[in-house]
């Protein structure tokens, strides 16, 4: 049963009510012309990162769609913690959000406390994005021509490279330790406040490299900026065809993917978070979303609800076990 047939239910219902007792209750009224006002959309990292990449575009198509401005609050510090933490305690009013991202599966694993509780505190609503990770260098001071060469480079200088991550417990860092563990080199982790920061390093040259999302590193790569050496997962992306996959490198286990989603407070009503779903489902089918996610490698899942939740499970699991296998630690 999908979220819009659970809201169609729920419209139907109230009309009925409505028809007995001559009004909608006011609860009801409110919730029916949701977003009477503008709406908060919590992003835990600094702007120009790849939580920016998707947010902003889908804020833009949502005023569009509603005519309702979709605040983006950027709250960065502590790998995304901090805005979740923020987030988690915001009123509950269904004019509330947060888009978080694969970081907050990694999270629990990583911090030992946390003011916060992602099954707890959080109600998943809509998976928005996913795109691979990518392995980028600055070709002014990693000149491989390939990864092949970079690989050679990476085990005959343990410690030489460094890599900048969105700060520590993020799919950037994880991505890092697992290429570690899987290729039996070491590079050093340098944790970053988001990974907008990060990347404007990695472009002036403070860093070595970066294993990033790569919605936000498209555009540089693009322009060349920085080199993308290899994609996460079993396949080319359509967006960058030359860029060759972990797969067919001889990294068939490296697969990391940096997803995006957004959740409500615990206690919204039920019908915002039905309103809400809907309306940033429809901001991302847009035509100009579309393009944005197709020039950044990304797909647009479209989980919702108990789906979306079932697939926070697994990224739990999964993230606790890399975490324990690879002895990652907060720098």
């Amino acid at each position: 049963m999908t979220d819009q047939f659970n809201f169609a239910q729920r419209r139907d219902f109230l009309k009925a009510m409505a028809a007995v007792t001559g009004s909608l209750p006011l609860w009801a009224q409110a919730q029916s012309s949701w977003p009477s006002k503008p709406v908060n959309m919590v992003v835990p990292f600094p702007a120009g990162g790849g939580t920016d990449a998707f947010a902003r575009p889908m804020s833009a198509a949502f005023a569009k769609l509603t005519g309702k401005q979709l605040i983006i609050d950027n709250r960065g510090g502590a790998g995304g913690t901090l805005g979740a933490g923020i987030a988690a305690k915001a009123t509950p009013d269904g004019y509330n959000y947060f888009m978080g991202a694969v970081h907050h599966t990694i999270a629990p694993s990583m911090y030992p406390r946390l003011d916060y509780d992602l099954e707890r505190d959080l109600i998943p609503l809509i998976q928005v994005a996913s795109v691979p990770q990518v392995l980028v260098v600055n070709p002014k001071k990693v000149q491989a021509a390939d990864f092949k060469s970079f690989l050679d480079f990476v085990k005959k200088n343990p410690a030489r490279l460094n890599y900048g991550s969105a700060g520590g417990g993020t799919s950037h860092h994880l991505a890092g330790e697992l290429f570690k563990l899987q290729t039996k080199t070491f590079i050093t982790h340098i944790p970053y406040r988001g990974a907008g920061p990060a990347l404007q390093d990695l472009i002036a040259g403070n860093v070595d490299m970066m294993f990033d999302g790569l919605g936000s590193s498209a555009a540089h790569i693009k322009g060349g900026r920085i080199k993308a050496l290899m994609v996460s997962g079993a396949k080319r992306n359509a967006a960058f065809p030359d860029v060759p996959c972990s797969a067919e490198l001889g990294l068939p286990d490296y697969t990391v993917s940096t997803w995006y989603g957004v959740w409500a407070p615990k206690g919204t009503p039920a019908d915002a978070q039905a309103r809400a779903i809907e309306e940033f489902r429809r901001a991302c089918q847009t035509d100009e979303a579309k393009a944005v996610w197709a020039n950044q490698g990304a797909e647009f899942p479209n989980l919702t609800g108990g789906q979306f939740d079932a697939f926070i499970k697994k990224e739990l699991a999964k993230w606790s076990q890399v975490v324990k296998a690879s002895g990652a630690k907060l720098d």
